[in-house]
């Protein structure tokens, strides 16, 4: 998938950690089980449903601003294939097992050190362009009389041209390496994110950590189109394999998720009012892959909606978005509760991929749209000539 898609946030690690209750003990010899209040408990999965279902609103809404300017530059955009969806469970399974491998022969130091220099880089990247378009739309007589000074970087290669080249011939164009066009305002957003991306590689702060992690799903919802609802109905049902697979057949996903101290997950303190803010320790943690897979399909769904409001079909208009968003709220409540009466990491996607994929589908049923549905494409493939 790697191939066909921008995926510099979206690894195939982000599916590895799902919901469940982190316990950071100090004392190896006496084990200190810890027991959170039903307030800290309300607040700490309440923060998690909130990030996360503002991650698939905004990222949704992000991805039709893509797709529009896609097709008025005439880029061709990078989308996934139902071969690409179907070919990314094993890859995520052998990623996965990969780090497992290493987990136990590398020490867990250098481990943790290349992961904070590269979460660090991408980090600042996702964040400033999570930002940038909210900076953009601030309109203040001081932010514009800045943004007046504008800079131009631009680094290009003069093509060698031939010795046999006339007159007539043209020039070869150069190649363009670097062509970056900003102003002061972009600079201060920069450097923001660099203060962000420092505090998190210094502290760990579980803030930043959130900071961080709310940045990469938004831009890989925005960024990941399956361009079909089969490529995503398959692609679900994979990890839905994936997930029950690794989570309760072996210990190998929760081995992981338990060892990487890294921007994969987002995280609240269900000791927070016990333990205040910066002593808080013990977690509750939501994987980033149970953010990003579900709302890449419902932001397919927000497409496919206001292509039919563009068409004419007005009544219809976000229908199918507001059908599985509902079902992603569902999925998340009911993943919270199992959790808490079983007292075990739960792979989240085996109630989100159900719920994500039967409330639209028996929609499409009801209002007889299903042979539309699974027509549309968010990009006309090129059909081969036969």
């Amino acid at each position: 998938m790697s191939g066909s898609i921008e995926n510099a946030t979206l690894s195939p690690l982000l599916d590895t950690i799902d919901i469940l209750n982190q316990t950071n003990g100090t004392n190896t010899t006496q084990k200190e089980v810890f027991v959170a209040s039903n307030e800290g408990m309300l607040l700490s999965y309440s923060f998690l449903l909130i990030a996360a279902l503002l991650c698939v609103y905004f990222g949704s809404y992000r991805s039709i601003t893509r797709k529009d300017k896609q097709k008025k530059s005439g880029e061709k955009p990078d989308v996934l294939t139902a071969k690409d969806a179907a070919m990314f469970p094993f890859i995520a399974s052998g990623f996965l097992f990969g780090i497992y491998v290493v987990i136990l022969l590398v020490s867990k130091e250098y481990i943790t050190f290349v992961l904070n220099i590269y979460f660090f880089l991408i980090g600042i990247i996702a964040l400033f362009r999570a930002i940038h378009p909210i900076v953009m739309k601030i309109r203040l007589p001081l932010l514009d009389k800045i943004r007046e000074r504008q800079f131009h970087i631009c680094l290009s290669e003069n093509k060698p041209s031939d010795n046999t080249t006339t007159k007539s011939t043209k020039k070869p164009a150069d190649l363009m390496h670097i062509d970056l066009k900003f102003d002061l305002i972009d600079v201060g957003a920069l450097f923001l994110c660099v203060l962000v991306g420092v505090w998190y590689l210094l502290k760990r702060h579980w803030i930043a950590n959130n900071i961080f992690g709310i940045a990469f799903s938004i831009n890989a919802i925005e960024i990941l189109h399956f361009n079909k609802v089969l490529n995503g109905i398959v692609l679900l049902s994979g990890l839905f394999v994936y997930d029950i697979f690794w989570v309760f057949g072996t210990n190998v996903m929760i081995t992981v998720a338990k060892s990487f101290d890294a921007p994969i997950k987002l995280l609240f303190p269900q000791d927070l009012i016990e333990s205040g803010l910066l002593a808080a320790n013990k977690f509750a943690m939501l994987g980033l892959g149970d953010i990003v897979v579900p709302g890449a399909f419902i932001a397919l769904l927000l497409r496919y909606d206001m292509s039919r409001k563009r068409s004419g079909k007005k009544k219809a208009s976000k229908l199918y978005f507001n059908v599985s968003f509902i079902a992603y709220i569902i999925a998340l409540v009911v993943t919270i509760l199992i959790l808490q009466i079983f007292k075990h990491a739960q792979p989240a996607l085996l109630y989100i991929v159900p719920l994500c994929l039967i409330f639209p589908l028996l929609t499409a049923l009801v209002c007889k749209d299903w042979g539309t549905m699974f027509a549309y494409e968010d990009h006309a493939t090129e059909k081969k000539n036969e």
